[in-house]
């Protein structure tokens, strides 16, 4: 069963869509770890659609990132460095407690 995260079905996508475009861009983010986790498996599916490097893919990352720039960035930088690799492109670093709230925070990063 998916994790809700506290939002709607609608609230929820459009929040992780917006969270693997970030992701992408930037190459690592601070995150919860239930986030991360549900960021993860997303963001690892978009580098795979990047690695296949055709219109179709393209199109189809395109419907889910919310910028442009970060598609192109995605079809044209970090998924070539990946081209070897089968799957696991990313890692989930836990980092401890949120002061405020006691959340369990990590970083999740792209792996070199």
């Amino acid at each position: 069963m998916p994790r809700k995260l506290g939002k709607t079905s609608d609230q929820r996508r459009a929040m992780l869509r917006q969270q693997v475009t970030d992701f992408l861009d930037h190459g690592k983010m601070e995150t919860t770890v239930t986030r991360a986790k549900e960021i993860k498996p997303l963001a690892e599916k978009m580098i795979t659609l990047g690695k296949k490097n055709d219109l179709a893919a393209y199109r189809q990352a395109m419907s889910f990132i919310t910028r442009e720039d970060v598609c192109k960035k995605l079809f044209k930088e970090i998924a070539p460095d990946y081209a070897e690799r089968n799957g696991g492109y990313t890692r989930i670093i836990r980092t401890g407690v949120r002061r405020g709230d006691a959340a369990e925070t990590a970083i999740l990063e792209l792996v070199k």
